[in-house]
């Protein structure tokens, strides 16, 4: 069964590696999450080294077609969330599949 992190697992990880409080650590999390939200709505690239990059893409219209009914549907143009690892994470979860 996998395991998800979640912003308090984060904010505990905080408490006990840099001896904040609690509440203080919870609120470096929430600050540090809104801040990369926040860029990325403005449409800016979030890089963080040794991690990956994050960005927000503009996808065009098109035309898509309803699997069930094989109905052509028009696909409205959107912004979409992307992230590349960057090749240290690859490395680092490849060699997790190495065990």
């Amino acid at each position: 069964m996998s395991k998800t992190l979640t912003r308090m697992d984060l904010s505990e990880a905080v408490f006990n590696e840099v001896g904040l409080s609690r509440n203080e650590s919870a609120q470096l999390v929430e600050t540090v999450l809104q801040y990369v939200s926040d860029a990325l709505v403005e449409g800016e690239t979030v890089k963080i080294s040794s991690f990956g990059t994050f960005s927000v893409r503009e996808k065009t219209s098109r035309m898509g077609r309803n699997p069930k009914t094989g109905e052509e549907v028009p696909i409205s143009p959107r912004r979409v969330l992307s992230f590349r690892p960057s090749h240290l994470m690859k490395d680092r979860v490849d060699a997790g599949n190495q065990k």
